[in-house]
């Protein structure tokens, strides 16, 4: 670990600084850095560890940025280090830390070894350090054989971490092998202690009455998105279908499931419960919903939501006509119900089958 002090006689402190940060990684990562330091780090944790230990250990209310020169790869109970973390820095302190993605682990691979060999081994490693660690069945071997070391990690799922533990996305830059952010704290940690890594996962959203329900899907995300959707929201604006352009969250898997709604045969349950009905607006996560109008909103909470949307019949093009489209399927069901749910059921059938739509 690393702390900003004084340690060489007749060496300023700043430059003493920069030889720290540098020798452990490079000038860029340095230059990076200090686009949110002030040179003197007098306010600045400057930390080298994978044990949260060397943070709890800090006094609070001392520093007003933390940066951590290992990556999040290394580090055994990552959210657990990112809520110490949290707790030691006030609102909107930031924190500076970096992760080699399984995209940046993958081109490193392919590169390294001669084509072929190069595939083989990256599929070896993806099962050994991606999917090992998250079955309950070989977690305990994975981390009693490797310490939590060298984990493979996607972006969506280190940012699902990240916004999890309080805090939000200031900048982010790929230097060389990894990938590097600022971020800054926002509000307290989730303490999210019973993620979901399995095929099945459960999600809240809103149904009738503003009740929350859950609804059960097949995962088509890396885990920990569902803490994403402000932050692709900033940064993406939504595509035909009111679905986020660019959505890293979603697997190569999942998009496949997605074509085919295979993601959505578990909802199946909520049908049978009778939280849902079959055709209806679509149950919604409180940050989708938060987008539409009050208006809209209190309309869409009186009715059940329903596995075929309005979507299907009418094919809006942006979130706009999404809305308009599901304001006219309210409008119409709270006068005749029976009558627009069979309409809109045929009228969706069609173009699924002949027009080719399909979710994404």
């Amino acid at each position: 670990m690393y702390k900003a002090a004084n340690t060489y006689d007749n060496v300023p402190e700043e430059l003493m600084i920069k030889k720290l940060i540098i020798d452990e990684t490079n000038e860029q990562v340095y230059d990076f850095i200090m686009n949110y330091c002030d040179p003197s780090f007098r306010k600045t944790l400057l930390l080298s560890t994978t044990t949260r230990f060397n943070v709890e250990k800090q006094p609070g209310n001392t520093f007003t940025g933390i940066i951590n020169l290992k990556r999040l790869n290394d580090i055994r109970r990552i959210n657990k280090f990112l809520e110490v973390i949290n707790e030691k820095l006030p609102h909107e302190g930031f924190f500076v830390g970096c992760v080699e993605t399984n995209w940046l682990r993958k081109r490193r691979i392919l590169k390294r070894f001669p084509p072929g060999l190069n595939y083989i081994i990256y599929s070896f490693d993806f099962l050994f350090r991606r999917v090992m660690p998250k079955l309950k069945l070989t977690k305990g071997i994975y981390f009693f054989l490797t310490g939590g070391n060298n984990r493979l990690l996607s972006k969506a799922e280190t940012y699902g971490r990240i916004y999890s533990c309080g805090f939000a996305i200031v900048d982010e830059a790929r230097i060389r092998e990894l990938h590097y952010f600022v971020v800054k704290k926002i509000k307290l940690p989730a303490f999210d202690y019973h993620p979901t890594y399995g095929m099945f996962i459960r999600l809240n959203r809103i149904g009738k009455h503003g009740k929350m329900i859950r609804v059960d899907k097949m995962r088509t995300m890396h885990p920990y998105s569902e803490y994403l959707q402000d932050y692709l929201f900033d940064k993406n604006s939504l595509e035909e279908g009111g679905k986020f352009a660019n959505d890293f969250r979603v697997t190569t898997l999942g998009r496949f499931m997605r074509r085919f709604w295979l993601d959505e045969l578990p909802m199946l349950y909520n049908l049978l419960k009778f939280e849902m009905k079959l055709v209806g607006v679509r149950p919604l996560s409180p940050q989708y919903f938060s987008l539409y109008t009050k208006e809209l909103q209190e309309q869409r909470t009186r009715f059940k939501p329903g596995l075929i949307p309005p979507y299907y019949a009418d094919l809006p093009k942006n979130f706009a006509e999404i809305m308009d489209s599901e304001k006219r399927y309210l409008d119409a069901y709270e006068k005749k119900p029976i009558i627009t749910d069979i309409r809109y059921f045929f009228k969706a059938t069609y173009n699924i089958l002949f027009k080719k739509v399909r979710s994404k």
